[in-house]
């Protein structure tokens, strides 16, 4: 039976078929001017690779004349090929046309690798004795990997901060969850509330005639019918062109990691072990040991000038050391530079009453009286945090992991929230970069926690550290 039928407006047909107004939407929208920034940002840092590598090149044993194929703009036109192979497979993986694939730069790089390394064995079996010189390939191949992701890296933070328009939202949810999703929606300038519906047996043609009638460009969902309910909707928001967003439970972002297959006729997922595990988790730490390394030589003197600072605003030592509760729950000591006086943690007692944590299992005081002058610039600006470095570097921390809590905090755990201790804690983490001190109760921390746990990969760390450097020299969001 047809849940939903056509919704008004819509001519009866396949409901894979896009509408004109949906592709209309994508290429004049805010997406259609992303995907070309994209584009020509990708076309730049190619193009500047192989220029590169050919003025390199010249000193050596020249581009053999039948690979050259013509020359344009000061590049030969096999390389032109080999671009516009690089820009099909971008578009393939979604790194043009996905609102989330784009800003997965580590794909971007293995896709330009994939794509010489394809040139090359194509051009052994064609001709073994008109190999290119391996001066140039390797010069243009790792220069187009390293600018293809440092111009990505770049453009996403001028993207970010051009997408000024507001994003209209559609909730549906549980009648108990709308008003926290509301609430949490409304304190983000981005996203604007159209509409919202609870959460039923079913949602029928009605439900989503009021979301067309809305103007919704996103639907925020959570906890949807069954799968054949959830299938149509998806469908009938596709074909307008409207964004579906699901907030997942811990079993759906499992199934994020399946693939689909038919077992005896029954559809399942196949969440399989890889092959060579392990290595992407090695290269992390290598990351960690040689980004600590290379902050603690390059900031060296900043950690005196924070040291001076410390010394002449206040008596008392310049470092604080606090137990904290690290992979699975051994305590360590985490280091910091101080910013409250001495006998901070002696007067948290009487202050536990002003406590601004909805569900007291953070304690947060907005103008907590025992910060110093130089202590709340320290927090404001993140500076204080720097010496982590130090436990990064003993193997007791990562760069990017869960924040470790202090004993008192993990104490007010729910049995839940001690999965975030099955992983190395970070000096930053999707806690720190969505919210900070903004978020009001601790689960709405633990539950970013575990979704970084679940969907953790090299690239999302990179994202984490590059949205951590925009908020720490902006300052928002810690006191």
């Amino acid at each position: 039976m047809n849940h939903f039928g056509p919704a008004s407006g819509m001519k009866a047909s396949d409901i894979r078929a896009p509408q004109p107004a949906s592709l209309h939407r994508h290429l004049m929208g805010w997406r259609g001017k992303r995907a070309l920034t994209l584009w020509l940002c990708d076309l730049t840092a190619l193009a500047i690779a192989g220029r590169v590598a050919a003025h390199f090149n010249q000193f050596y044993s020249p581009l053999p004349p039948p690979l050259i194929l013509g020359t344009w703009l000061g590049l030969p036109g096999i390389y032109w090929i080999l671009m516009a192979v690089i820009w099909l497979l971008f578009l393939r993986s979604g790194l043009y046309t996905s609102d989330h694939e784009w800003k997965n730069y580590a794909r971007s790089g293995k896709l330009v690798s994939l794509a010489y390394l394809g040139a090359l064995i194509l051009g052994y079996f064609y001709d073994p004795k008109l190999a290119p010189p391996r001066s140039l390939v390797m010069t243009a191949w790792f220069g187009s990997v390293a600018l293809v992701i440092g111009f990505r890296l770049v453009i996403s933070l001028v993207l970010q901060r051009l997408e000024q328009a507001q994003t209209r939202v559609f909730l549906i949810a549980p009648a108990e969850r709308l008003p926290v999703l509301e609430y949490n929606l409304q304190r983000r300038s981005r996203y604007q509330i159209v509409g919202a519906t609870p959460t039923a047996a079913r949602i029928g043609a009605t439900d989503v005639d009021a979301i067309l009638a809305s103007g919704a460009q996103e639907v925020l969902a959570e906890s949807l019918p069954p799968t054949e309910l959830a299938s149509d909707l998806y469908w009938q928001l596709r074909r307008a062109g409207i964004t579906l967003r699901l907030i997942p439970s811990s079993l759906e972002m499992l199934h994020r990691r399946g693939t689909p297959e038919v077992v005896a006729g029954i559809p399942t997922l196949r969440v399989e072990a890889p092959l060579l595990g392990g290595w992407d988790y090695w290269l992390k730490r290598a990351i960690d040991v040689l980004g600590a390394l290379v902050g603690l030589i390059s900031l060296a003197p900043l950690f005196v000038l924070i040291a001076i600072a410390i010394r002449l605003s206040s008596p008392g030592p310049i470092f604080y050391c606090q137990e904290r509760a690290g992979l699975h729950g051994n305590v360590f000591q985490m280091w910091k530079f101080r910013t409250m006086i001495p006998q901070a943690e002696a007067m948290q007692a009487t202050l536990e009453s002003q406590n601004e944590s909805a569900d007291g299992v953070l304690f947060k005081i907005a103008a907590d009286p025992r910060i110093t002058p130089i202590g709340r610039w320290l927090r404001r600006t993140s500076l204080d945090e720097l010496p982590q470095l130090i436990n990064v570097l003993m193997g007791q921390m990562s760069l990017v992991g869960p924040r470790p809590l202090p004993l008192r905090d993990v104490a007010r755990f729910d049995p839940w929230h001690h999965t975030r201790h099955q992983v190395l804690p970070g000096i930053t983490g999707l806690w720190q970069i969505s919210g900070r001190s903004h978020l009001s109760a601790f689960h709405d921390a633990a539950r970013l926690d575990l979704y970084y746990i679940d969907n953790w990969s090299l690239n999302l760390d990179l994202e984490i550290l590059l949205e951590t450097c925009k908020i720490v020299l902006l300052g928002k969001g810690a006191y």
